[in-house]
């Protein structure tokens, strides 16, 4: 059984208390499950165990801190909760490989004035590509991100759009090593002021470059501002499949934050989300006398 909206609701409370204490048992209450339960629903949904997500988040936004602020360190790790600076400085060494201050001075000094993206196509393993590139922006945040240290975002630019106007960033791989298998790819996305929609997709193509299938998310959209939050598309890889297209897109006005992506093969409980006609297409002809409005 999936539970994504349960999931949702989770991450959600855990970035409104980050600053808080917070136990299995309060974040499994506030999305009505028991403890046990939900520790293994967030284990699988997620990928990763619920300790581990709010110290990645913690970490995530604490380092955030030591680039844009000058708050001081111990002020920092007791606001996310670590018990000390120097648990602090351990736990966040682990993954940045530098002890806070150091990454403060280093890291500051590496980014003064951003990261330079005047060859927007040139992101290691990614494309950017779309039906009116010229009118989006594609950078890498080192300020907005959900863990690690920067987001991939998507940026209008243009002023005037039409309904096919959209980018994406993408990625290809090949299918020969996921035949047969149900495979989701998945990763966080934050928005704001997306006035039509935006997504997670994914498209396997045959050799010959006939679309197989495809889930874009057009009947789950992403619009307006939202926070952090956690999104997937999941198909099952046939045998004519040759190539596994992955990647966000937006459409028309807004900006996306894209991070943490993730591809990897699930169980058959986990249901596909692939493109249904039936879902997207009335059963027959709507308004033929054109006499509603």
């Amino acid at each position: 059984m999936v539970h994504i909206e349960e999931i949702q609701a989770a991450l959600d409370y855990i970035e409104m208390n980050l600053h808080e204490e917070l136990t299995l048992d309060d974040i499994a209450k506030a999305v009505g499950f028991s403890k046990f339960y939900f520790h293994r629903v967030f284990q699988r949904e997620v990928g990763t165990s619920l300790y581990n997500y709010v110290r990645k988040r913690r970490l995530t936004m604490a380092a955030s801190l030591l680039l844009n602020t000058n708050i001081p360190i111990l002020d920092i790790a007791l606001t996310y909760r670590f018990e000390s600076q120097e648990a602090f400085t351990r736990a966040f060494k682990s993954v940045y490989q530098l002890p806070p201050g150091r990454y403060r001075t280093a890291i500051k000094n590496l980014i003064v004035g951003g990261v330079n993206m005047s060859d927007q196509s040139k992101v290691k393993g990614w494309i950017f590509t779309g039906t009116a590139p010229e009118k989006y922006k594609f950078e890498m945040d080192n300020k907005i991100y959900h863990m690690g240290s920067r987001s991939a975002t998507i940026c209008s630019v243009g002023d005037e759009f039409s309904y096919e106007d959209y980018s994406s960033i993408m990625q290809q791989i090949s299918a020969k090593n996921f035949i047969g298998k149900r495979m989701r790819f998945s990763g966080f996305v934050k928005t704001e002021e997306v006035e039509q929609w935006c997504g997670l997709w994914m498209r396997l193509d045959s050799a010959q470059g006939v679309t197989l299938k495809l889930d874009n998310m057009q009947n789950r959209p992403i619009k307006g501002t939202t926070e952090w939050n956690y999104y997937y598309c999941v198909m099952d890889i046939p045998q004519d499949a040759a190539v596994i297209n992955i990647g966000v897109l937006l459409t028309e006005k807004g900006k996306i934050w894209f991070d943490n992506a993730d591809f990897q093969e699930v169980d058959k409980s986990i249901p596909t989300t692939e493109y249904v006609p039936e879902e997207i297409f009335p059963d027959n002809i709507v308004n033929p006398s054109f006499e509603e409005v």
